[in-house]
């Protein structure tokens, strides 16, 4: 079962999820991980996959939107996509979908990031309800 970690925002500003993913990423693929970041939308996929591009000035991630087939190089440590994490970028999920990744299963870890807005709000808290009633012991970070 994964290891489950809700990270609270204290940062308003539009892009301060995405920042923190990237942070998140970065971390991850140093430790030899691969990722998943799952999106609520095109358009977020689209803004992450920007910002991965311009993130780190002393390093590069290597990173692309996911289609149906597998990743175009094999260097690529990060993907970034609406749907279910495919299978072999499962080490780290970190989610911004509404609902919980149906594939906890096969998952190492799980990073949720908690947003101001009210709906974002409440949406993780019906995930955090979701992995404890799987009997996951989500931890709580605060992200200033």
């Amino acid at each position: 079962m994964p290891k489950v970690d809700f990270y609270v925002l204290d940062d308003t500003a539009p892009d301060a999820h995405l920042r923190l993913t990237c942070r998140l990423s970065e971390k991850a693929v140093d430790a030899g991980q691969k990722v998943f970041i799952r999106t609520a939308s095109a358009e977020e996929s689209k803004r992450v996959d920007d910002l991965l591009w311009t993130f780190g000035d002393r390093s590069f991630l290597p990173h692309e939107l996911a289609s149906p087939s597998a990743p175009s190089h094999e260097k690529i440590h990060i993907l970034i996509g609406e749907q279910e994490a495919p299978a072999g970028f499962r080490d780290l999920v970190i989610n911004f979908a509404a609902n919980a990744p149906t594939e906890l299963d096969a998952v190492g870890q799980v990073a949720e990031i908690v947003l101001a807005d009210p709906e974002r709000k409440r949406q993780a808290r019906e995930r955090f309800k979701h992995y404890r009633d799987r009997a996951l012991q989500p931890e709580t970070h605060t992200v200033a």
